[in-house]
């Protein structure tokens, strides 16, 4: 019985035909995803999480680096939890494309075998593990917000599902590797530690520069689109803001503070603000170190994407707000008192004065 379970025997048309082992597949992989040579957050906070599943599994934390000059990330990557760390650093890679990244990917995967792959679920993680999970094939689970292993080495990955009402748990049962993308600021980094060891092992890009048919001219960056996963500081406002025009005064704390603006889900479905502010299970999951709640009730779709936050202030004039449940620290009055004072202070101390009113009927 036990043989029979490390054998099973693929969709005919999908693998090759014939009994395939998989016991063979052993080690979590994480797909690191870098900019100019520096980590996306969500690739380290993967990897502390494998590291959770690696322990379960009994197996090692892998990690894959590409890209132009970044061979002191695959040092890094062992110092935030990887065992074994494959680079690939060529010229071809300096920028990212789904064909010579992807043609990396398969090849590292098909040679060492992982039994679970996992990346960010950004633009380009999203766009790299469904050409990987196609091309290999296997399945693959978008947007995780949750990760865990079986009693039969299965990876559970749960993401929202039915209109952010329940979360679906998905299995891959067929095939291998398994592979999930995950959301930014779900799972914990775990602490950089310089004095942790690894191996790395290089590995060859697996096209030339002619092979590629698409040549990147220049690349423009925008700074207009917020950036919320990466902020230490974020205010966020609600329908309790009563007008869009509110949000002026959240950006003003926010500026002062060196954050950016944040919104819950029933304001950006009035159009009070843009969706890329939104935070929850239909926006962005964050893990700031102060989250500021201004005017928002606390509904279950948005308290998912900022629970984790270090420091966590509510303010809402209902003393009886779901918000406060999870709050560090409540303000209970009217925010158009609250957040003009907030704002003041926050003057008053960067430029070591004192403050001229204090007083907030709160």
């Amino acid at each position: 019985m036990a043989e029979a379970k490390k054998k099973r025997k693929p969709m005919i048309g999908l693998q090759p035909e014939g009994d395939v082992d998989w016991s063979r597949y052993r080690g979590v992989l994480v797909v690191v995803e870098q900019r100019k040579g520096i980590a996306k957050p969500v690739s380290l906070q993967l990897l502390g999480e494998a590291r959770r599943l690696a322990a379960k599994l009994d197996v090692q934390v892998l990690a894959l680096v590409m890209g132009y000059q970044v061979s002191q990330l695959a040092q890094e990557a062992v110092y935030y939890g990887a065992d074994k760390v494959y680079l690939c650093d060529s010229p071809e890679l300096d920028h990212y494309r789904t064909r010579p990244y992807s043609r990396v990917c398969l090849h590292v995967i098909r040679k060492y075998l992982p039994e679970i792959v996992l990346m960010g679920a950004t633009n380009t993680g999203r766009d790299l593990a469904g050409a990987i999970a196609t091309h290999l094939p296997t399945g693959l689970t978008a947007d995780s917000t949750q990760l865990d292993v079986d009693e039969d080495r299965l990876l559970l990955a749960s993401r929202p599902a039915f209109s952010e009402k329940m979360l679906a748990t998905i299995l891959c049962k067929q095939f291998k590797p398994q592979m999930a993308t995950a959301r930014a600021g779900v799972f914990e980094q775990l602490p950089r530690d310089p004095t942790r060891t690894g191996e790395v092992i290089p590995v060859p890009p697996q096209m030339s520069a002619h092979e590629i048919s698409t040549e990147i001219i220049e690349f423009i960056e925008s700074f207009e689109r917020v950036n919320l996963q990466d902020a230490d500081v974020i205010v966020a406002g609600g329908r309790g803001l009563g007008s869009p025009a509110a949000f002026n005064l959240l950006e003003e704390l926010a500026q002062e503070l060196g954050g950016v603006v944040g919104a819950s889900r029933a304001v950006v479905d009035l159009g009070w603000i843009d969706h890329d502010h939104q935070v929850g299970q239909t926006g962005v999951t964050v893990r700031p170190k102060l989250y500021i709640a201004v005017g928002i009730s606390g509904a279950v779709q948005h308290v998912v994407g900022m629970q984790n936050s270090t420091c966590i202030v509510a303010i809402n004039k209902d003393p009886n707000a779901p918000i406060f449940k999870i709050a560090n620290y409540g303000l209970v009055g009217d925010l158009f008192q609250i957040v003009p004072a907030l704002i003041e202070t926050v003057r008053a101390r960067k430029g070591d004065a004192i403050p001229t009113n204090m007083s907030v009927n709160a």
